[in-house]
């Protein structure tokens, strides 16, 4: 009976990880496939997840229509940062090789529910979304490009703020950026900015805030300062929902909080409002 001692090939089992999703929020187990068929969305909280830049074009830019512009804009090192883990940038380029992308925000030109667009979309596994000199370079560009080709703005967020390992000259791409949102404006074309989990810090305090109509997903966590920074420096208790988009939607920061299975709808109809 030879077969007996034959041996056994090794039992390929998958990890927990990938065959499960825990929720952030309700801490639910939700199988990895249901996750990704559900937008990245529980089904038991409706908590909505973070997802990258390329994941959002999908969603959002018609089949087919996305053209990627300006990825040879990226990071720039103008003060040879270092800090005790090491030099950035030696941390950037291996951020390049573990996203696949050369920057904090995807741009690009594209159709959304047939209407051209220019769009951009920031994702935040690239250093938090920071806003480095790239990324506000790119959104310049993709500015311009708006009104050479008189096409509406559509930038969506995901930011922890400022790249402060890029100094002053990273706070000054919250003017660069303003300043080129300000053209689009007086070009007469629309600017729709999609503040999504979380948009903090530099880019909430620039053009993120600047849209014509400012969206965002439930629950997103959106301010400058963070709460814990807020309660230790005033030295009070927040509200449990601060900083949330239900919070900025009822004080008058944010226009609509929109489901992310209705975004691209919701945007083309208000496009389409404003004569596209």
């Amino acid at each position: 009976m030879g077969w007996y001692a034959k041996p056994a090939a090794p039992a390929k089992i998958p990890s927990a990880k990938a065959l499960w999703q825990t929720c952030p929020r309700c801490g639910a187990y939700v199988p990895r496939r249901e996750w990704t068929d559900n937008l990245s969305i529980c089904p038991r909280c409706n908590y909505h997840g973070r997802i990258g830049a390329r994941d959002r074009v999908a969603m959002t830019a018609d089949p087919g229509t996305f053209a990627e512009t300006d990825r040879d804009v990226s990071f720039s090192d103008h003060l040879s940062f270092s800090d005790a883990s090491g030099a950035y940038a030696e941390k950037a380029a291996a951020t390049v090789q573990k996203t696949g992308e050369t920057e904090s925000i995807l741009t690009g030109t594209a159709k959304l529910d047939g209407i051209p667009v220019a769009l951009g979309v920031m994702d935040f596994a690239f250093f938090g979304g920071s806003l480095g000199t790239g990324t506000g370079e790119r959104i310049a560009r993709l500015c311009d490009r708006a009104i050479a080709e008189r096409r509406p703005l559509v930038i969506f967020s995901a930011s922890g703020g400022a790249r402060m390992q890029e100094g002053i000259l990273s706070l000054m791409q919250m003017a660069k950026t303003s300043a080129a949102v300000r053209r689009v404006k007086d070009a007469g074309l629309p600017y729709i900015s999609v503040l999504t989990d979380p948009t903090y810090g530099g880019v909430s305090a620039s053009f993120a805030m600047l849209g014509d109509l400012n969206l965002t997903e439930p629950k997103s966590l959106i301010g400058f300062a963070g709460r814990r920074v807020i309660e230790n420096t005033i030295r009070q208790k927040l509200p449990p929902d601060f900083q949330t988009g239900e919070y900025l939607l009822d004080h008058g920061f944010i226009d609509s909080i929109v489901e992310r299975r209705d975004m691209k709808a919701f945007i083309a109809k208000m496009l389409r409002y404003f004569g596209f």
